[in-house]
């Protein structure tokens, strides 16, 4: 062999030594990786995306049909209960309930006459009585026959009955009277009918006709809105939502107003999930509203589900296999790296998971993954490595 073979070989072992010593360098110095950091007074907030609607939403028309002939709001206007909002043609009302008018007098003409047909009959009564009486006194002195005595027996009888016939025909005339009464009352309502108000305090979210058109019976006219029962609804994932209750404090930032965060409340939490979407439906209330509600508009909802006084919140990119409760991590323990199966606890909105379970004590949660990690490597903890 010659000299020249002998260094080209003893610097190929050379290089072979370097690369195989550094390899095993590379392979078998400490790893220094990011830990997970002790945590306080961590927020756990559920997020959703929802719209603002307003829990008492009402269609309002009239109960008649006819021709508009007056509108009195319009959309964006603040109506009182009680305000007019539109007028029906009611001529042809005016006139039935005229008419009607007309009966009840008519009924209270015919009461008086019935009440003056009793007095007439009282008093015939009371003087055929009076002459009964004489002659039965004096059928016994023969002054008096006895088929005089009962003629005027008859005639007694007769007047007792046209008496009860007199009151029968005010109790009558009485009946006709409050059927013409209530017929009013009636046709009344009806003209009442014509005249559109609001039933509540509110907020005209939509005019659907205008004065000349022929309404029918039901048919809308306006959509009315309370502005005091403005909330949001949020749709929110289901595996997120277990954690909701009543009452839990929420934030909502409008699509129009992103710079603004309006404190919240959870006032209810649906009992019907979406089947498709997979999501439960939940309103909040707002605590302090903005300005002017607009019904339908995008909104961001944080509900704050739970407030931990310590926790270990691990990133779920570094768990692996979590089922929704149970995943592995890297942990550091004695210097080195080992692998371990944790229980987990709340899920935090930037997808953080606490550490509820299965971490020895010492040991520290290697925070990200990090390329050659292995189990039994020497581990060095980086300074400020936090999540």
């Amino acid at each position: 062999m010659t000299k020249r073979r002998v260094s080209t070989l003893i610097g190929v072992l050379l290089l072979a030594g370097l690369v195989t010593g550094a390899y095993l360098f590379v392979q078998h110095r400490p790893l220094s990786v990011p830990v997970v950091a002790q945590e306080t007074d961590v927020d756990i907030r559920v997020f959703g995306l929802g719209t603002v609607e307003a829990r008492v939403v009402s269609e309002i028309g009239f109960e008649v049909s006819a021709a508009l002939t007056e509108l009195r709001a319009d959309h964006g206007d603040a109506v009182s209960k009680g305000a007019v909002l539109a007028r029906l043609q009611d001529s042809e009302q005016q006139a039935r309930v005229r008419r009607a008018e007309a009966a009840v007098l008519a009924a209270s003409v015919t009461i008086r006459k019935a009440e003056a047909n009793v007095d007439r009959a009282r008093s015939v009564l009371e003087q055929t009585r009076q002459v009964n009486q004489r002659r039965k006194a004096l059928v016994g002195s023969n002054v008096v026959s006895q088929q005089q005595a009962d003629e005027s027996q008859r005639d007694e009888e007769v007047a007792a009955a046209e008496l009860s016939v007199a009151r029968s025909e005010v109790e009558v005339a009485k009946a006709q009277l409050a059927d013409a009464e209530a017929a009013l009352s009636y046709e009344r309502t009806v003209l009442g009918q014509h005249t559109l108000t609001a039933p509540f305090d509110a907020v005209i979210v939509r005019r659907h006709r205008e004065p000349g058109a022929v309404v029918r019976e039901g048919e809308a006219i306006f959509t009315l809105m309370a502005p005091e029962t403005v909330w949001t609804l949020a749709y929110v994932d289901e595996a997120r939502a277990g954690a909701i209750e009543l009452g839990q404090p929420a934030e909502v930032r409008l699509r129009s107003l992103p710079h603004d965060v309006f404190p919240a409340k959870v006032a209810r939490i649906g009992i019907e999930s979406d089947r498709v979407n997979e999501e439960r439906r939940v309103w909040v209330s707002c605590q302090q509203c903005p300005p002017r509600a607009f019904l339908g508009e995008q909104a961001e909802v944080r509900i704050t589900v739970a407030r931990l006084e310590s926790a270990l919140m691990v990133p779920e990119a570094a768990v692996a296999g979590f089922d929704g409760h149970t995943g592995r991590v890297w942990t550091v323990e004695d210097g080195r790296f080992q692998r371990r199966a944790l229980v987990f606890g709340h899920r935090s909105e930037d997808a953080r998971l606490e550490v509820t379970g299965g971490l020895p004590e010492g040991a520290r949660i290697v925070s990200g993954t990090v390329p050659g990690l292995r189990e039994g490597r020497l581990a060095r903890v980086s300074d400020g490595a936090a999540p």
